[in-house]
């Protein structure tokens, strides 16, 4: 499984290969299908880091220290 910063990347690669705009029309429709799907994995992830940050602060705002 990849990490969220490999993800990351590749799908920065993906919008400057499609920016460019010299790819057949083929290749930048599979290329922007493979964007949308890295999209909603790094969004997901970043939902999941959201809720464990709430998960971790008490209610008065203070942090939670997380033991490792």
């Amino acid at each position: 499984m990849k990490t969220f910063e490999e993800n990351l990347a590749e799908l920065e690669a993906i919008v400057t290969k499609l920016e460019q705009g010299d790819v057949a029309l083929e290749e930048a429709l599979a290329a922007f299908q493979e964007g949308m799907i890295l999209s909603k994995d790094l969004q997901k992830t970043l939902t999941e880091a959201e809720k464990t940050l709430v998960k971790v602060m008490q209610a008065d705002g203070s942090e939670v220290e997380l033991e490792s």
